[in-house]
């Protein structure tokens, strides 16, 4: 036998209290939570309590409430749609029930789950939009964790979008016939240019939009966002990153994003594995650009999703070039890089009042050329460094560095698969930095910071360098009598 679908003892419901009163007994911490809820809508409120405290006469004042600074009585109830028991006195809480149920008013009294009539909901409020989260008996906790999930989720231009669209439905009611035309408006209305307006705080050009699409009806433009999946750990990715994965139609990923995080696209999505690693492209960057091209003349909404920032060592700008001149929308959506994610595994700061006032983002291979790069002249003046992608050439970065004037003895911290749980943590001097060089138990990616700042980290969960130094000198000293 098929198993039942449990009942609700609680039917959740939305009331109209628009310009209505709603009551309020109590002149406490319990009145003040209950103030604060129903003050999110457009309700007359109205607060009962001759002692009031500090913190809720300053939300009547700041807020236009009804102030009755007077002893309870029945009367004060008259003409309410809601009450709410809130005096933290249960005799007193009880007698205002009874006198709201004799006045055929609704009621609920604060921790008093035997005396309501209604439960309040936990309340995600994207106005004129609003989730109402209960738990039937489950707690308070269990609700505001809820809700504390369901409102990162949701955009905050949510409310305009909603309005934007009430203000178009009779229009789009009148132009378009039921079923698929009308469905598709809105589908596109939702996730198209006017839902991306809307977010940017331009909210004519999304009016704007909207009226095109309702007169063309034509298919939404494709639009693509080039978003930071952060240096690995789920919990690091912006809440916009997700919510545009949870809104694309189709995911383009670089082989460093861990599956975990391409997984939290929407289920349906087309997945999409483009390389783009060290030594292992299986697609090249223009073969990239014209697929991006390709899916947005599609009217697809993708999420091209890089390793770390997009704008930091991500080709980003080859591709917004490439998008610019195809007229294919995009944005760009920023993302933890690797060396933010690395200093904060070392608790390291890579900014030191009086030691350091400057940072540098670098890749090994900038020190391979003849000549010094700019920055150089920063790292001897002071600068810290963080080199990306340098595990390979560790060896040329320490010794171009102390050819330039850099100190041997310059701290240095190495992480690899900074932020993730296998993470390993290194450290040492800028003469211990070519042992890397050999350390083939070295997989992941590594992040190395150079500098004075780095003097200030946390090394307690890290290994030092030199006891790789020694095993690594022979090494390359074997290497080099083979040859």
């Amino acid at each position: 036998m098929p198993q039942a679908t449990p009942k609700l003892n609680a039917f959740p419901v939305f009331m109209r209290v628009e310009g209505e009163a709603v009551a309020i007994v109590g002149g406490g911490e319990e009145a003040l939570a209950k103030a604060r809820l129903i003050g999110q809508s457009s309700a007359a409120l109205r607060i009962v309590s001759d002692a009031a405290e500090a913190e809720l006469l300053a939300f009547i004042a700041a807020n236009g409430a009804i102030h009755i600074a007077a002893a309870y009585d029945a009367a004060h109830l008259e003409g309410a749609v809601m009450v709410f028991a809130a005096s933290g006195n249960e005799a007193l809480d009880r007698r205002v029930a009874e006198d709201a149920r004799r006045l055929g008013i609704p009621v609920n009294a604060v921790d008093r789950p035997e005396l309501c009539d209604f439960f309040t909901p936990a309340l995600v409020n994207r106005a004129p939009v609003a989730i109402a989260i209960g738990t039937e008996g489950a707690g308070p906790v269990l609700a505001q964790m809820l809700r504390s999930r369901i409102d990162r989720m949701l955009s905050p231009s949510l409310g305009p979008l909603a309005s934007l669209a009430a203000s178009l439905r009779g229009t789009a009611e009148r132009l378009l016939p039921k079923g698929n035309a009308r469905r598709r408006f809105w589908s596109d209305f939702f996730g198209g240019a006017p839902a991306r307006a809307v977010d940017a705080g331009q909210l004519s050009q999304a009016h704007d939009a909207a009226v095109d699409l309702l007169l063309s009806n034509a298919p939404a433009s494709g639009h693509i966002a080039l978003v930071g999946a952060g240096p690995g750990a789920e919990d690091l990715l912006t809440l916009r990153a997700h919510r545009l994965l949870m809104e694309a139609d189709v995911i383009v990923y670089d082989a460093l994003v861990p599956e975990a995080i391409v997984a939290m696209g929407r289920r349906d999505a087309e997945r999409l594995p483009v390389g783009k690693r060290k030594g292992c492209h299986t697609k090249s960057q223009a073969e990239i650009n014209a697929l991006l091209i390709e899916l947005g003349r599609d009217g697809k909404r993708v999420v091209r999703l890089k390793s770390g920032d997009p704008l930091v060592f991500g080709r980003a700008g080859e591709e917004m070039a490439a998008l610019r001149d195809a007229g294919i929308a995009y944005e760009v959506v920023p993302g933890v890089t690797a060396a933010f994610a690395a200093a904060a595994d070392f608790e390291l700061p890579l900014t030191l009042r009086g030691v350091s006032s400057s940072m540098v983002f670098t890749t090994g291979h900038d020190l391979k050329g003849n000549s010094l790069p700019d920055w150089a002249k920063l790292a001897i003046s002071g600068a810290t460094v963080a080199v990306y992608m340098g595990r390979s050439v560790a060896a040329e970065v320490a010794s171009r560095l102390i050819e330039a004037g850099l100190s041997p003895d310059t701290a240095v911290a190495v992480v690899e698969n900074a932020s993730l749980a296998n993470r390993r943590r290194f450290h040492g001097t800028l003469a211990d930095l070519p042992s890397l060089e050999v350390r083939a138990d070295l997989t992941g990616p590594v992040m190395t910071i150079i500098g004075d700042a780095v003097a200030g980290a946390n090394f307690e969960c890290s290994e030092p360098l030199a006891a790789h130094r020694h095993e690594g000198a022979a090494q390359t000293a074997a290497e080099g009598a083979e040859r």
